[in-house]
């Protein structure tokens, strides 16, 4: 079952040396989301052949321009190519009426959106299905903003078929034992589920820390993350800018990822003064080694693993 993260846009505040501003796509299982979606995002969706027509949850961080203004375009689109499956966006408050004031002189679209008015002060679940959950994180920017913790549920367990014929299960005990229940034989005879079933699948989590302040308040919300993307506006020659602006430096980031114990860090929204990117990893991976560039077109993906 995928779990895979394709990186869309990586700079920060406009287009420049050759990168869009910020978006994402992630594809858990069968579910594909959007997450924030800057200038150019629908483009970079065509180029990297990643099917938007199946995006049915989009999740914006904040209402600052570079993580929206590719998201009027997209819903023209979709408008454009007869879609009629209902579009979830979850966000702040303000953008369903930034939204319908943009969409209102072009007339009704033949979708219905629906707009999930996020609380930024504190963390809650946002999206829910069989397969995974969605946290919002609250984040210290310039304007409310959150972060989204993307974690699997737990998986039903899988039993070792070989055992089905040897102890001759029924369909209600092979039920049973999928439930993680221990199962009682014909004869009486107990059966522990470790003795039926494989170990257990690692739930895999992603988690994306956009635009904020170094703040190691949100450690607790990502801690044992397999993979988190954390904004590193600057480097250190920009320390100062990054208190100003309320953004974090590489070595933040990494700070961060090494006290979540991550599994990987990738960085990303990078300020247009910076062309050489290397200079991002010469500062994160002394401190959090297992850290790699955010670059458009990229692929992350998590390899599903048990517990033993």
């Amino acid at each position: 079952m995928d779990f895979a993260l394709t990186i869309l846009g990586v700079n920060g505040a406009a287009p420049a040396n050759g990168r869009f501003p910020t978006s994402q796509f992630l594809q858990i299982h069968h579910h594909h989301f959007l997450i924030d979606c800057g200038e150019g995002a629908q483009m970079r969706l065509n180029e990297f052949k990643l099917p938007r027509s199946r995006i049915n949850h989009i999740f914006i961080s904040h209402l600052h321009g570079d993580h929206i203004f590719g998201l009027p375009g997209l819903l023209f689109s979709y408008a454009l190519t007869d879609r009629t499956k209902p579009l979830h966006i979850y966000s702040p408050a303000g953008l369903e009426a930034m939204v319908t004031a943009l969409l209102m002189p072009g007339g009704k679209l033949p979708y219905l959106i629906v707009f999930h008015e996020i609380n930024t002060t504190s963390s809650e679940l946002i999206f829910k299905n069989k397969e995974l959950t969605v946290h919002s994180i609250p984040l210290k920017h310039r304007i409310p903003t959150i972060g989204f913790l993307f974690k699997e549920t737990s998986f039903e367990k899988n039993i070792i078929p070989e055992k089905i014929n040897e102890l001759g299960l029924t369909v209600p005990q092979i039920v049973a034992a999928k439930k993680g229940k221990d199962v009682k034989l014909e004869n009486g005879l107990m059966i522990k589920n470790e003795e039926l079933t494989y170990p257990d699948y690692i739930p895999r989590s992603y988690a994306f820390i956009t635009d904020t302040l170094y703040q190691e308040e949100i450690v607790p919300y990502i801690k044992k993350v397999d993979l988190l993307y954390h904004e590193t506006t600057f480097c250190n020659d920009g320390i100062d800018n990054a208190l100003t602006t309320m953004h974090s430096t590489a070595e933040q980031a990494a700070k961060i990822a090494k006290m979540a114990t991550a599994g990987k860090l990738i960085t990303g929204h990078y300020s247009s003064r910076y062309t050489n990117l290397q200079r991002f990893l010469e500062e994160a991976c002394p401190v959090f080694p297992n850290t790699v560039l955010g670059l458009e077109g990229d692929k992350h993906e998590l390899e599903r693993r048990r517990t033993q």
